[in-house]
């Protein structure tokens, strides 16, 4: 996978992409990193990307010359011979969730474009494919949220995870709950014990514990995610009954 970092701070990258799972992958071959800035496409002696916005206001806003350039500077895939995916950071776009995270990761080459300042011009968003919000709050730019993204979607690229189960057990797996309660080494913390199911070897009742707990959580905490999901028999009667 090829993914594409359009913005004015592409060198957030850098650390990122040399740490932890994402660092893995490249080092992997699973994906490559390409930072793309949008100051280069400006089309003013003084390389400025934003200007005042027409009907007066606060702040400024990036030009649609210096964004759109940049993102037609894009390589179309010599195997595809497709264009990236072309994403816009946006608070006014769709939010974004495990299944779109899923979506993105089977697609070859990703682009996100990033706003600052009061946001890009509107006409920029005939040049893009989709819009993505991560959440219901402001960010300085659209890099933090970018690379956020990036890291949902190339944890799911095959061999990327140690334990490729990982992905399908976590919290916003495949099934749409939340994981389950984890323990480790030492058995007794401060009086706190782990709990005796988890050392029973009893795999099938263990199973049982986990899901009932991955449950019963998603149901208190996050009742949106427990109302959509489609639960079968076995899944219904073992909420309804005691913890196994």
């Amino acid at each position: 996978m090829d993914v594409y970092l359009v913005a004015l701070f592409p060198e957030v990258l850098d650390g990122f992409t040399r740490s932890s799972i994402v660092g893995r992958a490249v080092t992997q071959g699973l994906v490559r990193f390409h930072g793309v800035q949008i100051r280069d496409f400006s089309t003013n002696k003084h390389h400025t990307v934003d200007d005042a916005p027409y009907g007066g206001g606060s702040g400024m806003v990036m030009t649609a010359p210096a964004v759109v350039g940049a993102i037609e500077s894009l390589p179309v895939s010599p195997e595809t011979g497709e264009a990236p995916y072309r994403i816009l950071m946006s608070p006014t776009g769709r939010p974004f969730t495990q299944s779109i995270a899923r979506e993105l990761s089977a697609r070859p080459a990703l682009a996100f474009v990033c706003g600052r300042y009061e946001g890009v011009d509107e006409r920029v968003r005939a040049y893009v494919d989709d819009e993505l919000s991560l959440g219901d709050f402001v960010l300085t730019g659209g890099e933090p949220a970018a690379l956020a993204m990036i890291d949902a979607v190339v944890r799911l690229l095959p061999g990327a995870l140690g334990n490729a189960e990982s992905a399908s057990t976590e919290s916003h797996g495949e099934d749409g709950m939340l994981e389950y309660p984890q323990y480790t080494r030492p058995l007794d913390f401060r009086g706190a014990l782990v709990p005796e199911v988890l050392r029973c070897g009893d795999h099938a009742r263990v199973a049982r514990w986990r899901r009932w707990h991955s449950l019963r959580r998603t149901r208190e905490r996050r009742p949106d995610l427990f109302n959509r999901a489609k639960l079968g028999r076995d899944d219904q009667k073992l909420i309804d009954g005691d913890e196994p």
